[in-house]
């Protein structure tokens, strides 16, 4: 086992990735919801898609998905129908702006929000067949600390906590860490600070989620940017687009191409190893 207790796993075959490089799994999570989190995901995969990066979008808030709302999409099908045998992973993924392939899931179906944690790895387990040609997967998981988030979390490769300037969301983006680095021994985390006014606050912000995680906790709090308040935000929603693909010279598309370009760097970094192959090892080695 690794020193950080997860799943220890092999090293990576050459040309295992279609891009020649290592895949990376990031898992973007809120300690609750109304964060914007959905959204950061979405804005995110598309800006690394610009990129060129082959960006994949899974939507594992399983009960209450919204990313195909986000982005316009209508799929007849999916990941209900995976796990109920009906059809194959390959059958229900959709394409979204700049090329981002998009695996939407159910909403309004309580049962796929109560997933055990073997029915969980099982829904990651699909992605075996396919995770050869994604240089980044962007999981959307539902708010708060349930199972089938912290082992969402606790497999990818690095974890986005998106956590806006309000007490409420301080409190609980702190639990959910917490959780990570007790139950599942994350040392680090990726934090935005969430449709703040200025660079100054975002920064402030991020400061009273590392004073805290710092002294009470094993874990490395890193700044990853912040995404300032922007009504073209809110026309993006609306107009149900990308951000930066709606309105490519505002302010909240130049914070989410900034974003990319940090997320672009923890590709191959310490932390960010291997294909994305090794995100379905971690997961299925934390449900056992």
């Amino acid at each position: 086992m690794r020193s950080d207790n997860r799943p220890e796993i092999c090293a990576a075959s050459p040309g295992a990735s279609g891009s020649g490089h290592p895949g990376l799994v990031i898992a973007v999570a809120s300690g609750k919801g109304g964060v914007g989190k959905t959204n950061v995901s979405v804005n995110l995969a598309v800006a690394l898609a610009m990129k060129g990066r082959k960006t994949w979008i899974m939507d594992a808030d399983l009960g209450l998905a919204n990313v195909d709302v986000l982005l316009g999409l209508s799929p007849k099908r999916n990941l209900s129908h995976v796990l109920q045998g009906e059809c194959d992973l390959k059958d229900i993924v959709l394409e979204g702006p700049q090329g981002v392939k998009v695996v939407p899931a159910s909403s309004g179906i309580q049962r796929m929000a109560e997933l055990t944690r073997t029915e969980s790895s099982g829904i990651i387990h699909a992605f075996s067949e396919m995770a050869t040609d994604i240089d980044v997967l962007i999981v959307d998981t539902a708010a708060g600390i349930s199972s089938s988030v912290s082992m969402f979390a606790a497999a990818a490769h690095q974890v986005l906590v998106v956590v806006c300037n309000e007490p409420a969301s301080i409190t609980d983006a702190y639990a959910m860490v917490k959780v990570l680095s007790r139950d599942h021994g994350i040392r680090e985390v990726q934090v935005l600070s969430n449709m703040v006014r200025s660079q100054l606050e975002g920064r402030d912000l991020y400061q009273k989620i590392a004073r805290v995680t710092d002294r009470y906790l094993d874990v490395t709090a890193r700044y990853a940017g912040f995404v300032p308040h922007d009504d073209f935000l809110r026309r993006a929603l609306q107009r149900q687009e990308p951000v930066v693909t709606a309105y490519p010279a505002c302010r909240a598309t130049e914070a989410f191409k900034k974003l990319a370009g940090v997320a672009d760097t923890w590709i191959g970094a310490p932390g960010g190893n291997g294909q994305v192959e090794f995100f379905l090892e971690r997961a299925l080695g934390i449900a056992q």
